[in-house]
């Protein structure tokens, strides 16, 4: 099986904006409470939070765990919900 990744990092001027000034990220997406997803707002560049608390590339398995820990995430915290009301 071959995995192929794409980045995307936009056009050359963007990375090299972000090579000169460093990256401007945003939140893209909440997994947790503590671990979110970003992307750079200039070259389309995305991380995400490790064990860690560091920023590191969002690759393919990366953003597969992100998932599943989400989906966990979202179940523990509708069943605690139920149980409170």
């Amino acid at each position: 099986m071959k995995k192929t990744t794409t980045q995307h990092h936009g056009n050359k001027f963007s990375s090299f904006f972000c090579n000169l000034f460093g990256h401007h990220y945003v939140v893209s997406k909440k997994v947790t409470q503590h671990i979110k997803e970003y992307k750079c707002l200039h070259c389309q560049k995305q991380v995400t939070t490790d064990v860690s608390g560091k920023l590191s590339v969002l690759t393919p398995q990366m953003q597969e765990i992100n998932n599943t820990l989400g989906d966990m995430y979202q179940k523990r915290k509708n069943r605690t919900v139920q149980h409170v009301a």
